[in-house]
């Protein structure tokens, strides 16, 4: 795309698409994990609008409930990281333990969620942010050491633990893995709860960049989320994903999306393309499944 799209190779391009894709990779990584046990979390970005609320209510030189203190800044990112391990519990009970269908579960979570966040506003967005917490979005090395992090510790668990096998256990056979001793329950729950902890991280550095607590931050984003991890290999199936793949999904969604508005394409073209995008993958990974059927 560089030769086509003027200002791709730019150091100011660069920063710009790091800004963008340092909270989605966040937010795809606790996405990839719920996947993983054939779960669904569409609340996500829901959750990352609530969380950011929150943290603007707590840290806000205008009206905080901290104005001024030393202690805004951890108070208010621990406050955005406990909101998000609090909705995805909600979650976790709905799917886990109430036995409700995760699309369902989830998508009235984020109804409800981003009616909340615009309620507890009046649809305002919160200034007055404190500079030692907007330094995370102005210097995006820091952002991306957090992310990068984070997404390390989830390919750890993955990859290399007790837990990950199971998480792979249940995505492929939940009942299966009951008999074998897997506390699905448990393990079920506990990736809700995942999933919650990393919308709220992806909420800290979206806040950090945008200066600001906005109950619609990450509105429009939901579709970048989950097409990301789908694109990176993860199936929508369960049972199969890691997070070194949502990691190449969000790069190539990522640039996808900075080359055509480089490229002067409208919004609505852009959303198309990335549309076109996602259904190939999502396509891919129904043909495989089959297969994989198939064969066995």
């Amino acid at each position: 795309m560089a030769p086509l799209a003027p200002g791709f190779a730019t150091l100011g391009n660069l920063q710009t698409l790091l800004a963008y894709l340092l909270p989605l990779l966040v937010a795809a990584v606790g996405l990839t994990l719920v996947l993983v046990i054939g779960g669904m979390d569409l609340s996500v970005t829901s959750t990352i609008a609530l969380a950011s609320v929150v943290g603007g209510k707590v840290m806000s030189a205008e009206d905080g409930w901290l104005a001024g203190s030393p202690w805004a800044v951890p108070v208010g990112v621990l406050g955005m990281l406990a909101t998000g391990a609090v909705l995805g519990a909600m979650n976790g009970v709905a799917v886990a333990v109430c036995r409700i269908p995760a699309f369902i579960a989830t998508l009235t979570s984020m109804m409800f969620l981003s009616g909340l966040a615009i309620w507890i506003t009046l649809s305002r967005k919160i200034g007055g942010l404190p500079p030692s917490f907007l330094v995370l979005g102005q210097n995006l090395w820091m952002a991306a050491a957090i992310a990068g992090v984070a997404a390390g510790v989830a390919h750890l668990a993955l990859s290399r633990t007790v837990y990950g096998r199971w998480l792979y256990a249940v995505g492929q056979n939940a009942r299966a893995a009951w008999v074998s001793g897997v506390p699905v329950v448990w393990v079920t729950f506990g990736t809700y709860v995942a999933s919650g902890v990393f919308a709220a991280l992806s909420a800290v550095l979206f806040t950090a960049v945008l200066e600001t607590g906005n109950p619609e931050m990450a509105r429009d984003n939901l579709l970048d989320v989950i097409g990301a991890v789908v694109i990176g290999g993860t199936s929508l199936f369960g049972g199969k994903g890691s997070v070194a793949g949502t990691f190449f999904g969000v790069v190539f969604l990522a640039l996808v999306d900075n080359s055509l508005n480089l490229l002067g394409l409208t919004y609505y073209t852009i959303l198309m393309v990335k549309g076109g995008v996602i259904l190939g993958a999502a396509l891919v990974d129904s043909a495989r499944n089959r297969f994989a059927g198939g064969a066995g």
